[in-house]
């Protein structure tokens, strides 16, 4: 008997050592991404990120590198560079608005718009953590130096219905996520290679203007120079740059969308007469009636009407209107989109301007 309650005693040693270091499981992990969450909200709540996202919307799957910085209590900046295109383009939002950036064309907008709240987007963190902790069946691995949550997936899109998300076991960052649609085909897939928590800022770190000066990159640009080597002024690079866009101005042919809603047939386009911006109108018919304008504003800063900002993947745009929707969005080389119905459901426009990303004008 006293052997018996010896080897009972071991076992049950054992056990409570174990327990006491074992894997964590879903809820101590829920509970642990809550507390992380709360120190975000804090006067130093601060985090900066940088990764790859691949979106597999078009024909062809675009590749962009993604930066991302939030402070406390609501700046944000997003820098999107199309890697195929080389283009670089930058959501912003400080006490002065949201604003979309384009730096090499020198154009920002400005929207009158809450983003990103109760808005999802992949690459933020808190819209990562409340996906997770909204889901009562949320689905759990624990994968070597890995948490692996399996959940709903909480963005503007209709077609994305689940998503895969790999957090740090010592941090709880995020290192992957992976959106999918109804048919489990990867849709998004972000890659972040970098991510700490609490970074210092600089004090126009958020400014619309110091970004737009950047070029869109976070570190040392490149200096430009003459043809003897020497760095050309400030203001000489920016009259190039702004030179350079004018002389892209001009006749961009058209650009058709990769996707058409089922029962929707293309109509017809027309040059919109007397336009200083080359715009260009196609009409679709059916199921949905819509347009399409496309043209290149000439204007550098354009302000727009309170409305939805809305996330594309490659960028973002504005929704606006009641009875009548319209989605707006620039591409980063200067061309302005914008699709207008009375009927076609938003997600059916998100899914269209998606497939315009990767078309060439005919």
């Amino acid at each position: 008997m006293r052997r018996i309650a010896w080897v009972l005693a071991i076992i049950m040693s054992v056990t409570l050592i174990m327990t006491g270091c074992g894997k964590k499981d879903s809820a101590s992990v829920v509970k642990d991404l809550n507390n992380v969450a709360d120190k975000l909200e804090s006067k130093t709540g601060a985090y900066q990120g940088e990764g790859t996202m691949t979106l597999y919307t078009g024909e062809q799957p675009q590749e962009y590198k993604v930066e991302v910085w939030y402070k406390n209590p609501s700046y944000y900046r997003i820098s999107l560079a199309n890697v195929q295109k080389n283009i670089t383009q930058i959501v912003l939002r400080n006490d002065e608005g949201v604003f979309v950036l384009t730096p090499s064309l020198g154009k920002s907008f400005r929207f009158q718009s809450d983003w990103p709240d109760n808005q999802g987007q992949v690459y933020l963190y808190q819209t990562l953590v409340k996906g997770i902790v909204a889901d009562n069946n949320r689905q759990f691995v624990d994968d070597k130096d890995s948490y692996v949550f399996e959940v709903a997936a909480n963005y503007q899109s209709s077609a994305l219905v689940r998503q895969k998300i790999w957090l740090d076991k010592k941090t709880y960052a995020p290192k992957q996520v992976q959106v999918s649609d109804s048919e489990a085909k990867v849709v998004v897939d972000v890659k972040f290679n970098k991510f700490a928590f609490n970074p210092e800022f600089s004090a126009d770190s958020f400014d619309m203007q110091k970004n737009m000066a950047s070029g869109g990159t976070s570190e040392n640009t490149v200096a430009q120079v003459d043809e003897n080597g020497n760095p050309l002024p400030a203001a000489q690079t920016q009259e190039g740059t702004q030179a350079q866009a004018n002389a892209d101005l001009g006749d961009f042919g058209i650009i058709e969308p990769g996707y058409t809603p089922e029962g929707v047939t293309f109509k017809d386009s027309n040059k919109v007469e007397n336009s200083d911006n080359h715009a260009v109108l196609l009409r679709y018919d059916g199921t949905y009636q819509y347009t399409i304008m496309e043209s290149r504003p000439l204007d550098q800063a354009v302000s727009l009407a309170p409305g939805t900002l809305v996330d594309l993947g490659f960028t973002a745009g504005l929704l606006t209107g009641d009875e009548q929707l319209t989605l707006t969005w620039m591409s980063g080389d200067g061309v302005e989109f914008r699709i207008t119905s009375a009927n076609l459901p938003r997600s059916e426009m998100m899914e269209i301007a998606a497939s315009m990303q990767d078309q060439t004008g005919k």
